[in-house]
């Protein structure tokens, strides 16, 4: 129990199965297996550092059944032959060292099966529609097919419980194969296995009952479910509600989550949902079948968690992306050290970007080391290393902590008035406000490091750094607005009594566009990720509004989440998109611009121009030069170095170590 959130610490017991408290991690694909699809010494200390955070429940993640036609992704665990089992049970014996249990969930992709890994061969569905849009048609499953995969199921059910699971989840949601047939998205099948809710749940049905039989009665089942697919023609809520109706009589514990591939944003939730915003989901599911539910859905708050939780609208938490950016979100909440937990910022870039649209291992923007944690706190600096960090945005504040951290004196130069950087300022953004936890977050852990200083308002100049006398120095100077030699940009951006702002210039004045946005016209210049997110902000407000984008696509580099996001909000609201057309000349109230050798001029209300960053990088580097006159070490990170993402930076901060321990700080 804890004094600080009484509900989210009680203990809660399914059958003979005892949960030390109420939080538990979903499934979530890592890239941590290896090829071959076992267990790695990665993915063991992942998991086993989640449970050390004090976790009741680690759900290891979607497992392979029958590969290779129920694959997902590049390296996926499996579990459809014993030859996994030694893995799987090393992986439970690390769950269990920390008091945590251990389930995992069993899969069938179906139709989003990984066609790298398929060899050649077809994907398999209820039909023939594919499971996202502009992916390969599916061949649909004879009976005698589904039959095999049932006890495909029931046959990894088994080896689960073999290897020290103890329990297992079925996943029925999200597009996968299940989903596939209880989806009237998919499931256009016209024989008993389609067709009507009792029908279309058939398939789901005979696995939960083969698992069931082949567990045993006391092992607790949990159930996947996608409660409301938010996509037309797909499953709603009462549809669901439904459906469980012939699935839940075998099955102990209902997960309820949402949405499917082509709505993916409220699956893997995208930045401005709120602290459980799924919570009238699982309470309905509740409600109807009286069996515990699980609540995911941009839960970081463990205030609102125990408020959910007490309000009987879930009985457990599934904290996923927050145990991704922090291992010890449980016992930090236990603690009450609310203020020190590294919330998740939604920006689902390292973690859903990284392996759904990119194959690579599971990464974090705001936790540098996913699977190493704060093991870096052990080492201490051996003698005395003063560190010197000019510029306290994200990239600068991770390398002054880590520093300080591990022993350092430190000392933080900002020439502006707060901390933060750019991650502050596009916290400002309405929808984006959630990003203002991470600098939030490091604001705080700096102030609880007594070796370690910032000095607001403060120009780093030579005579000062010759003051400071640094013996490690880092540049983390941030990045300026994009402004190319284009008549009239540079004259008119951001001037005094002009209506044409650069990203910095709106993020500066936001309250002043949002009581002044509806019905004006609105040009944008530059449809990369801070651009959409300036049509986004207009788009919702009932600007009218247009997009004047050189490249052929808009959104280029952004993050899947984001992508699906801002289909559905041209779908939903009209945005004038000009592709393939640059900017010629900026006037005072128009913008000429073309496309093809046609030209053509937008006047606005407002213009913006969001053509990109560069990084903010001082004529000839003068901190570089200083720190080679001097032979120290000298990096430059974050946005001063190459503009991107906020990842970048955390990751390089970090790296501060590898400096330290290169130029002998730490014992060897």
């Amino acid at each position: 129990m804890s004094k600080h959130f009484p509900h989210i610490f009680e203990p809660f017991t399914v059958k003979r199965t005892t949960f030390r408290n109420r939080v538990v991690m979903p499934p979530m694909g890592s890239n941590y297996a290896t090829y071959s699809g076992e267990v790695s010494e990665e993915m063991k200390d992942y998991y086993g550092l989640r449970a050390r955070g004090g976790t009741a429940l680690i759900t290891v993640e979607n497992a392979c059944i029958d590969f290779p036609l129920a694959t997902n992704g590049t390296k996926q665990l499996r579990i459809d032959g014993k030859q996994f089992m030694p893995g799987l049970f090393e992986l439970t014996e690390r769950i269990h060292k920390y008091g945590a249990l251990a389930s995992i969930q069993l899969n069938h992709a179906g139709a989003s099966a990984y066609p790298e890994r398929l060899g050649g061969l077809q994907s398999v569905s209820s039909s023939s529609v594919p499971s996202k849009e502009g992916n390969p048609a599916p061949r649909p499953l004879t009976k005698q097919e589904i039959l095999n995969i049932v006890q495909k199921y029931a046959d990894a059910a088994e080896r689960a419980i073999g290897a020290g699971f103890d329990m297992v989840e079925i996943h029925g949601g999200h597009s996968y194969l299940l989903d596939q047939f209880l989806s009237p998205l998919y499931n256009k099948r016209t024989d008993e296995f389609g067709g009507s809710y009792e029908n279309r749940a058939r398939f789901a049905r005979l696995v939960v009952e083969a698992v069931r039989a082949r567990v045993g009665k006391w092992v607790p089942i949990s159930f996947r479910i996608s409660a409301d697919e938010f996509i037309e023609g797909g499953n709603t809520l009462e549809d669901t509600l439904q459906l469980l109706e012939y699935i839940v009589p075998e099955v102990d514990i209902i997960n309820v989550s949402a949405a499917v591939n082509d709505s993916i944003q409220y699956q893997i939730d995208k930045c401005d949902l709120p602290d459980a915003w799924r919570a009238y989901l699982s309470e309905s599911v509740k409600k109807k079948f009286g069996k515990p539910v699980i609540l995911s859905g941009n839960i970081r708050n463990p205030q609102i968690a125990d408020d959910i939780i007490a309000q009987g609208k879930t009985d457990f938490i599934a904290i996923g992306r927050g145990l991704i950016a922090d291992p010890d979100w449980a016992n930090k909440a236990r603690l009450g050290e609310t203020d020190h937990i590294r919330k998740c910022i939604s920006c689902n870039i390292g973690c859903a970007d990284h392996r759904i649209a990119k194959s690579k291992p599971l990464r974090c923007t705001i936790n540098p080391s996913v699977i190493g944690g704060e093991a870096y706190k052990r080492q201490k600096v051996t003698r005395p290393l003063h560190v010197v960090v000019i510029g306290a945005g994200t990239a600068g504040l991770e390398t002054a902590c880590t520093a300080a951290e591990v022993g350092c004196t430190v000392t933080v130069l900002e020439k502006r008035n707060e901390v933060g950087g750019m991650a502050r300022r596009i916290a400002r953004f309405p929808e984006k406000t959630r990003i203002e936890d991470f600098p939030a977050y490091l604001e705080k852990r700096a102030a609880a490091l007594p070796n370690l200083e910032i000095r607001l308002n403060t120009e780093a100049t030579k005579e000062l750094l010759d003051e400071l006398k640094p013996d490690i120095l880092y540049s983390a100077t941030g990045s300026d607005p994009m402004l190319p030699p284009i008549e009239g940009l540079r004259e008119l951006t951001d001037a005094e009594g002009s209506d044409i702002r650069s990203v910095e210039g709106f993020m500066s004045n936001i309250p002043f566009y949002e009581k002044n946005a509806e019905g004006k016209k609105v040009v944008i210049i530059g449809a990369g990720a801070v651009g959409l997110d300036v049509m986004e902000f207009f788009t919702l407000r009932k600007a009218d509004v247009t997009v004047i984008e050189m490249m052929p696509a808009f959104g280029k580099d952004l993050d899947v989440v984001s992508k699906s996001t801002f289909h559905e909000l041209l779908i939903k609201h009209p945005v004038n998109m000009h592709l393939g057309t640059a900017l010629q000349k900026v006037n005072p109230h128009s913008f000429v611009a073309a496309k093809d050798g046609v030209t053509q001029e937008y006047p606005f209300d407002y213009g913006f121009i969001c053509m990109g960053l560069v990084p903010a990088i001082p004529k000839d580097n003068p901190f570089e030069t200083y720190a080679r006159e001097h032979g120290i070490p000298f990096d430059n990170i974050g946005n001063s170095r190459k503009t991107g993402q906020i990842m970048h930076g955390t990751e390089s901060g970090r790296n501060i170590i590898n400096t330290i321990d290169a130029m002998g700080g730490f014992d060897l």
